[in-house]
């Protein structure tokens, strides 16, 4: 069957978009999907461990996100640095464009300057630093890569963050994570629920609109992921996997073989997770409420199903769920 664009699309009131977490983490809602029964269970995810099924193993996205946001000028210039070429030289989106022509030198700040190598088609800039971008002189300039939804605020940063997050390379936060905390996580391995980590770096992409009114023209990007070898073990010892995460799942769906087996691997994968799809390595999944016409809210349908992906969007929005990043969580089983 082809999809459309519009068939996932849906209104959210404005008041629903989460501009912070809740605190504890793990006392936001969460919203059980049981796609056997159809039934929508409302509780919170501090009691996520009565919902798992047994003896599953919840595989997490250990990538932390990096301060690619270089803000000067007060925030009215930007480098958002997309790719670094090397210590000095970085793709990056700026603002404003009209300052970053080819061949150009832009004073950044004191003692910091950028000149532009090129503008690709896109609008990507190649730029070389008068400075390595590791060095602290940056340091004052440096933003968290909050998603245009949320209003940028530093002193939210460290919540954008997974508590078990160390592989620095995301451009935004793998969100179903967020709702883990270090007391939870402790609690859910002493009731025999197996944890183990995958690393996959999310891009920009992740956030790029899908432009085509036939999904199937969409160019998916691509993310690089990484499954090491004790990983792989865990992976291959477990009867059930619950996915937390679409990342967790694009790096799953990516890497398993034809016998279902993993191997240690990395790589970059641009799956693109329609209705349609049969899953091969995941059970479960956790996740966040996404946006409309989202290529996350595409993954969701094709594992729950389009209508039945719609109906528990709309409970979740006449229960005043928290959307998006900092929002809820939902459980898929």
């Amino acid at each position: 069957m082809a999809y459309n664009l519009s068939d996932f699309d849906y209104h959210l009131p404005g008041e629903l978009i989460a501009q912070e977490p809740v605190k504890p983490r793990d006392h936001s809602r969460l919203l059980v999907y049981d796609r056997k029964t159809g039934s929508i269970t409302d509780d919170y995810f501090y009691n996520l461990s009565s919902y798992l099924v047994k003896n599953t193993t919840l595989v997490v996205n250990n990538s932390k996100v990096e301060k690619c946001r270089l803000l000067f000028e007060g925030g009215s210039m930007e480098i958002f640095v997309v790719n670094t070429i090397n210590h000095q030289t970085v793709e990056a989106m700026v603002r404003p464009g009209r300052k970053f022509k080819p061949g150009k030198r832009v004073r950044l700040a004191d003692k910091i300057e950028a000149e532009v190598l090129s503008v690709s088609a896109d609008g990507i800039r190649t730029l070389k630093l008068s400075r390595p971008l590791d060095k602290p002189i940056y340091d004052p300039y440096r933003a968290t890569p909050f998603p245009p939804y949320i209003e940028q605020d530093e002193s939210l940063s460290e919540e954008y963050q997974t508590v078990y997050a160390h592989d620095t390379g995301s451009k935004a936060a793998p969100t179903a994570g967020l709702h883990f905390t270090d007391n939870l996580i402790e609690k859910l391995k002493s009731r025999g629920f197996h944890w183990t980590e995958i690393t996959l770096h999310v891009g920009l992409g992740t956030f790029a609109p899908v432009k085509s009114e036939n999904i199937d023209e969409h160019i998916m990007h691509s993310e690089w992921y990484r499954i090491n070898e004790q990983t792989a073990t865990a992976l291959n010892r477990s009867t059930h996997k619950t996915a937390v995460g679409t990342t967790s799942i694009r790096v799953l769906e990516s890497a398993v073989s034809d016998d279902g087996t993993f191997q240690p691997c990395s790589g970059e994968t641009n799956i693109f997770i329609t209705p349609g799809y049969t899953f091969k390595a995941v059970d479960s999944l956790i996740t966040n409420f996404h946006l409309p016409k989202s290529t996350l809210l595409m993954l969701v349908a094709a594992f729950m199903g389009l209508d039945e992906t719609h109906q528990v969007y709309q409970h979740a929005i006449r229960e005043k769920y928290r959307f998006y990043s900092f929002g809820d969580g939902m459980l898929i089983l």
